[in-house]
This record gives structure tokens, sequence and C-alpha cells, in this order.
């Protein structure tokens, strides 16, 4: 009984997720660069900010013929997004820095040898907050996927009390999908080269979400 309940609330928990955010205004950018990437044959990992993954759930869908893979927190929290992501299309690996990540790092990258895109909150689950960890350097280093930088920006929401103010799109916002350029990264790196890697990986999210965000709060 209590897995049909935990079935009948995700299942719920989906579609009023799908509702809510189909009232928001989604423009995208650039992300013919990634189709024309992996329709060469290439493979991604999508960088995103834990903090914006919320506003993009329902345009996630798009790229389920993908079969893209995520790394989602063992934890109840992770559970539950680990769920809705299956519906999404997407195929939860679970583990975290603290637990399982080594794992999960290796789980990734044996899947992207099969399939071409991976989805990567690079900052999580955790933070600290618009700190790329090492794990997605290491991931494109080792898989030979590109880092596509995604930028995610609403012009208005809701932010929780949490350790990165996760943010909620506020009913009828307009968010806005940018897809930076790709980076690729050297199969062989040293430790003060990955460490170069990871900042300008860093510095150009940190840079592109506040450029959307200007733009798409009308200040540019």
């Amino acid at each position: 009984m209590r897995a049909g309940l935990r079935h009948v609330a995700v299942a719920a928990a989906h579609c009023l997720i799908r509702l809510y955010l189909s009232a928001a205004r989604i423009n995208v950018v650039n992300e013919e660069s990634l189709f024309r990437h992996i329709e060469s044959g290439g493979k991604a990992v999508a960088a995103i900010w834990h903090q914006r993954f919320f506003g993009v759930i329902g345009y996630a869908g798009k790229f389920k013929a993908f079969k893209p893979s995520a790394i989602i927190s063992k934890s109840s929290d992770g559970d539950l997004i680990g769920k809705v992501a299956v519906r999404l299309g997407y195929r939860p690996i679970r583990g975290s820095n603290s637990r399982g990540g080594k794992e999960a790092l290796a789980a990734i990258v044996k899947d992207l040898e099969s399939n071409p895109l991976a989805i990567h909150a690079v900052d999580g689950p955790k933070g600290p907050r618009t700190v790329v960890k090492a794990g997605l350097i290491r991931m494109a280093q080792l898989s030979g996927a590109w880092i596509f930088p995604v930028y995610i920006s609403v012009d208005r929401s809701w932010q929780l009390n949490s350790w990165d103010r996760f943010m909620i799109p506020k009913p009828f916002s307009k968010v806005l999908v940018h897809w930076d350029n790709p980076i690729p990264v050297p199969q062989r790196l040293t430790g003060s080269a990955f460490e170069n890697v990871r900042l300008k990986v860093e510095a150009r999210m940190i840079k592109g979400h506040a450029e959307c965000d200007r733009q798409v709060a009308g200040r540019q």
C-alpha cells in the first residue's frame, strides 16, 4: 500500500508541477548548438545551477529522446526528484559528494559511453552556491563529453530559505533558457590546469547568469 501511495503521490506531483509551469513563458536561446553537437556524434553535459532547475522541469522533457542521465542525491528529497525525473524520460543515478559520489561519477561516465547527454547541477546538492565542483570537470574529462553551460533566468520568482536560495517562478513569469557555447575538456590535465578549467567554467557561468538575469529583467 505504501508503495502504491508513493506512486500516486509522485504522479500527482508531476502533473501539478507540469500544470503550474505550463503558464510560464519560456524563451530558449541557442539550443541548436547542443543538437548539432549530438547529431555529429558528440557527447554533452548540460551544466546548471541547482538553484534554478525547477523553472525548466517542463522544458526538460524535450530531451527525453536522448535518455539523459542525472546524478541525484541519496536523500529523501532525492527519492521524489528521482521519480519525477523518470517520468520526464531521464535516468537518475543516485549519489552526491558526501554519499556515493565516486560510484555515481563512475556510473555516469559509463552511461555516457552509450548515451549522448547528461544533466548536472554543478554546485549541488549542498553547495556552496554558484561554486562549480570538481566532479563536473572530472565527468567531462573521463567521458570526452563537452560542457554546455545552461543559464536559467526568471523575471519573477520566490526564493526559498535554503542553502542555494532555491527559485520557484511565480505564475505567468518569463523564463529565459540560454545555452552557452560548449567547453571541451582535455583528457590529460595537471593539477593546476584542472583547477584553471574549473575556474573558467565557474566564471563563465556566473557571468552568463548575471547577463541573462539583466536581460530577462529588462535592464539590458
